[in-house]
């Protein structure tokens, strides 16, 4: 039993990576039903931007915690946003009323793009690289269960956020200029808002999350590496499908069911962490049979 608890515990700290994650894959695809492979490298370039900001930063503040952890989340952030504003004007925007197939293989290609040129600039990036020792040290205990308190810090910063976005996007403003643009793009022009505005106000609530998980990833794993977006966007795209793209509610959900199907399959299942990918699409596969649209998703809208 303190084996199934502990495998539990662990589950939701890698669901709440994953939820900060997917949320960005989700939010895209709710405003402009696109799919952006590319966001699970935004999460890793920013994973990269926060040891970036850590390095740069004077001796005697990086022995202060209270002062590098605040700046590394900075530092990480802006290096996603930059990124993901970018990614948007240059390589997204132009393909705005292209079939859906460009729009697509362009978003593959910036991923591919972005682990490149992390590879190519970044020192020493093709190993891995070792995550400042800056987080809160130690573990939380409750009976036989321990998580570290980086994993209290992840799962406390991943619902905190889920929750404000959840409200901010059904109770402000710019919230409903969000729901109107998902619904119809060209009345909600009509009736005075600017899509392309609100398209990267999107595309910026998404690297912010993904940047409080580049850097909460390094933290919590002590080392990070060029190989980390593919792998985790795969896992939050996955959960994004399996709450029902556009949810915000059912990517936070799927997130979590990723993350303890994730766990207890290594621990318990044939082959261990080796096939939790195929139990986590089994999973995904045995849903979308008897919902298409996912556990908190809406059947597909077909825009005239």
């Amino acid at each position: 039993m303190s084996v199934l608890l502990q495998q539990l515990a662990n589950g939701v700290v890698q669901g709440a990576l994953i939820a900060l994650i997917a949320l960005g894959y989700t939010m895209v695809y709710g405003i402009i039903q696109l799919i952006n492979f590319a966001h699970g490298e935004v999460f890793m370039v920013s994973s990269y931007g926060g040891l970036a900001t850590f390095t740069l930063l004077p001796d005697d503040l990086k022995k202060s915690p209270a002062v590098a952890l605040p700046l590394m989340f900075l530092g990480g952030i802006l290096v996603a946003v930059v990124v993901a504003v970018i990614m948007e004007r240059f390589a997204y925007r132009p393909l705005r009323n292209a079939p859906r197939l460009a729009p697509l293989i362009t978003a593959l290609g910036v991923s591919v793009f972005l682990q490149e040129a992390v590879r190519v600039w970044y020192p020493d990036a093709t190993s891995n690289l070792p995550y400042p020792k800056v987080f809160p040290t130690g573990n939380l205990t409750l009976g036989t269960i321990s998580v570290p308190w980086t994993g209290v810090l992840l799962v406390v910063l991943s619902v905190g956020l889920s929750i404000g976005l959840q409200t901010y996007v059904n109770r402000s403003r710019m919230g409903r200029a969000m729901r109107a643009t998902a619904q119809d793009p060209d009345t909600a022009k009509l009736m005075g808002i600017n899509p392309d505005r609100v398209i990267v106000l999107t595309f910026i609530f998404g690297a912010v999350l993904a940047g409080v998980a580049g850097v909460m990833f390094g933290g919590y794993l002590n080392n990070i590496n060029i190989d980390m977006g593919f792998q985790n966007g795969i896992f939050a795209f996955t959960a994004a499908v399996l709450g029902g793209v556009g949810s915000i509610r059912g990517a936070v959900i799927g997130a979590f069911i990723i993350g303890l199907i994730k766990t207890l399959a290594g621990q318990y299942m044939p082959g261990g962490t080796q096939y939790d990918y195929v139990w986590i699409f089994v999973v995904l596969i045995l849903v979308l049979v008897f919902r298409p649209q996912g556990l908190f998703g809406e059947p597909e809208r077909v825009r005239a």
